[in-house]
C-alpha cells in the first residue's frame, strides 16, 4: 500500500511539474513489528523511519498516511503538500458477502483500531472485536480463510491496492467517524528546501488541507494517546465554510478474554460527540474549540479510563 500511495504521488508530481520520481522503499518499526500499534508506540510507527531519511539526504521527499503521522512539529521537516483526499470512510469485508447486520450473535471482526472497536460496539453489542496486524491483504486473507468473520478497513487503503471488490459494507461517516485525516496523504521534506518546497506545493489540496487541519487541531488539542478512540471528520459546506464533526468513545465494565474485545460483555458506553462549524480560514481553532468542549464534556476521563483499561489487559 505505501508503494502503492507513493507512486500515486509521484505521478502527480510529474503531470504537475514536469520532473521525474524515482521510488525508494524504506522499511519502517510498524512494518516488520508484529506487535499491536498500541503496544509499539501507536501514531509515528510509520513515520520516524522515512523522516531520518529525509534528514540524512537519502530521500528528497516522504509520502505518509495522514492518519499515522503525529500532530506536533518534526524539527527541519515541513509539510509540504496534502493531495485530494481519497474517500475517507471505513468500510467492511465479510465472509460471504455479510454486511455488519447479516453476522451472527458473537461474529468475530478483525480490527487494530480502538476507535474502530468502540464504534462497532455501539453499532451491535454482541459481536467481538479481535486485535489484528499485518498488511491490507493478510488480514483479507484471514476473513478468506474462516479465521475470522469480518475485518474494518480504510475504503481508501482497499482502493489504493485494488480491493474494492471485496467490501460488503461502507460505513457512513455520521455512523463511525472516521481517524483524524483517513482518507488523506501527507508528503514531507527537509524544510530548508526551498525549491522542492515549491515544487510539492503544486499538488497541494486547499479543501483537503483545511478539513484535515481542523481534524488533527481537534486531535492535538484532547492529547489523546493511540489507545483513545478519537473519531474526527470535517467537510466543506456551502459560502467557504466547514463543519467538522468529533467524538471519543469507551466502553466500561469490559473484562476481555486476552486478545479480544468482547462488547457483548460491555456494561455502560460512553461517548462524547460534538459539532461546529467555522470559516475554512479558522480550521485549527475550530479544532480547538470544538475540543475544549468535548474536554469540558469529559472527554479528557474517558480517554483516560480506556486507557487504564488498556494498560490492565496488557
Amino acid at each position: 500500500m505505501a508503494i502503492s500511495q507513493s507512486a500515486d504521488v509521484a505521478r502527480l508530481v510529474t503531470e504537475r511539474t514536469g520532473r521525474q520520481v524515482e521510488i525508494v522503499g524504506v522499511t519502517t518499526l510498524g512494518d516488520v513489528s508484529r506487535e499491536l500499534l498500541t503496544q509499539i508506540g501507536g501514531t509515528g510507527v510509520f513515520v520516524s523511519a522515512l523522516r531520518e531519511s529525509l534528514l540524512r539526504g537519502e530521500v528528497d521527499f516522504a509520502v505518509h498516511s495522514l492518519k499515522d503521522l503525529p500532530t506536533g512539529t518534526a524539527p527541519g521537516i515541513t509539510l509540504a503538500a496534502i493531495p485530494a483526499r481519497d474517500d475517507p470512510r471505513d468500510a467492511l469485508v465479510g465472509r460471504d458477502g455479510a454486511k455488519l447486520a447479516d453476522l451472527p450473535s458473537g461474529a468475530r471482526i478483525g480490527t487494530g483500531s480502538p476507535r474502530r472497536a468502540a464504534q462497532l460496539a455501539m453499532l451491535r453489542s454482541d459481536i467481538t472485536c479481535v486485535p489484528i496486524r499485518g498488511n491490507a491483504n493478510t488480514r483479507l486473507a484471514k476473513v478468506r480463510h474462516g479465521e475470522l468473520d469480518a475485518v474494518v478497513l480504510a475504503y481508501a487503503g482497499l482502493a489504493r491496492i485494488g480491493h474494492t471488490d471485496r467490501v460488503t459494507e461502507v460505513f457512513e461517516p455520521d455512523d463511525m467517524v472516521p481517524a483524524p485525516g483517513q482518507g488523506a496523504l501527507a508528503v514531507e521534506c527537509r524544510s530548508d528546501d526551498a525549491e522542492l518546497t515549491g515544487l510539492l506545493a503544486t499538488i497541494d489540496h486547499q479543501a483537503t488541507r483545511a478539513a484535515v487541519t481542523a481534524e488533527r487541531s481537534l486531535l492535538a488539542a484532547l492529547e489523546a494517546g493511540c489507545s483513545a478512540p478519537v473519531g474526527a471528520y470535517a467537510i466543506g459546506q456551502a459560502g467557504n465554510s466547514l463543519r467538522l464533526h468529533g467524538v471519543v468513545l469507551g466502553i466500561s465494565g469490559v473484562n476481555p478474554q486476552p486478545g479480544a474485545l468482547d462488547v457483548s460483555q460491555a456494561g455502560t458506553r460512553m461517548v462524547v460527540r460534538e459539532r461546529g462549524e467555522a470559516d475554512v480560514a479558522d480550521a485549527a481553532s475550530l479544532g480547538r474549540e470544538l475540543a475544549a468542549r468535548m474536554l469540558a464534556l469529559g472527554a479528557a476521563d474517558l480517554m483516560s479510563a480506556n486507557t487504564d483499561r488498556e494498560d490492565a489487559h496488557d
